[in-house]
C-alpha cells in the first residue's frame, strides 16, 4: 500500500516523503504533527497485514523495542494501526547506513558503538535477530559519527516469513543456528556482528554462495577466513575477536 505525500495517518502523522522499501515493510519520512516532529513512518506491506498471527507477533515485539532507550539504538516511539495501515513510529535519522559507509570507505576498525546498542537490548531481553549492515545506522552528533541500531524485534516477528531477496540479503549475516532454523538467543547476534566486524576491516563479507542453502552451509561448516587475506593490517586483538563472535557452537 503506497500512502501518498500530505496524508494523515490515525490523525497524526503526516507523510513526507518516501524513504524507502524492504522486504516486508515501506518506509517513510513523516511530520509528527502532535509533537511537531519529524520521525521515520514504517508501514507493514499488505503481503502481511493479513497474518493476524504475524500482526500480534509484531505488535508484542514493537512494544518490547519501545522499552529500549540508548544511545546507540533507534527510539521507537510508537506503534499502531489506522484501518489496515499497520505501522511503527520511529526516531528520524538523518544520516546513512553502514552499509553505504563500508563501501566508500573500507576498511573500519571499530564496531564498539555497535555492541553498546547491542548490549543494551539483551539486557532487556531484546534480541534484534536481522543484524547487518543495513540495519545499522549512522548520523552526527556534537560533530561525531554515532551509529543506531534499528528495526529491533521486527526479525522475530518476520521469522523466516521473509521473501527471496530479503533472505539471501540476511543469510551472509545469518549464525550457525540460524541457518540450522534452531532458536536463537543473544549469541546470534553476536555471530552476526562478528560478520558485520569482518566486513568493517575488510571491506567484503567472508561468505558468498549461489543460492540461500549454499551460504546457509558456509556459515554452519566453514570457518571465518583470516582477515589479513584481504587486510594485512587487522590487528591480532581484532580478529581474536571475530574468530570468538563467529564460533560455530553458541558455547563458544
Amino acid at each position: 500500500m503506497q500512502l501518498e505525500k500530505g496524508q494523515v495517518i490515525s490523525d497524526r502523522y503526516k507523510i513526507v516523503e518516501t524513504l524507502g522499501r524492504g522486504g516486508m515493510a515501506i518506509v517513510y519520512k513523516a511530520n509528527d504533527l502532535k509533537l511537531g516532529r519529524d520521525v521515520t513512518f514504517k508501514v507493514l506491506k499488505s503481503d502481511y497485514i493479513e497474518d493476524k498471527g504475524f500482526i500480534k507477533r509484531f505488535n508484542t515485539e514493537a512494544r518490547a523495542a519501545a522499552q529500549l532507550a540508548h544511545t546507540n539504538i533507534v527510539n521507537v516511539y510508537d506503534v499502531g494501526n489506522d484501518g489496515d495501515i499497520y505501522y511503527i513510529v520511529m526516531e528520524y535519522i538523518d544520516g546513512f547506513t553502514l552499509n553505504e559507509l563500508i563501501y566508500k570507505k573500507a576498511p573500519l576498525d571499530n564496531a564498539m558503538q555497535i555492541a553498546a546498542g547491542l548490549e543494551n537490548a539483551h539486557a532487556h531481553g531484546v534480541i534484534h535477530r536481522d543484524i547487518k549492515p543495513e540495519n545499522i545506522l549512522l548520523t552526527k552528533i556534537g560533530g561525531k559519527l554515532v551509529a543506531k541500531v534499528t528495526d529491533f524485534g521486527i526479525a522475530k516477528a518476520n521469522s523466516m516469513e521473509t521473501t527471496q531477496g530479503d533472505y539471501m540479503g540476511s543469510v551472509h549475516y545469518f549464525s550457525p543456528e540460524q541457518a540450522k532454523g534452531d532458536d536463537v538467543d543473544q549469541r546470534s547476534d553476536l555471530y552476526s556482528l562478528g560478520i558485520v566486524l569482518y566486513q568493517m576491516v575488510t571491506g567484503t563479507i567472508p561468505f558468498e554462495g549461489n543460492s540461500a542453502l549454499d551460504l546457509a552451509m558456509k556459515h554452519i561448516k566453514s570457518p571465518i577466513p583470516d582477515p589479513r587475506n584481504i587486510n594485512p593490517n587487522v590487528s591480532q586483538e581484532v580478529i581474536d575477536i571475530i574468530k570468538k563472535a563467529c564460533a560455530k557452537e553458541p558455547k563458544n
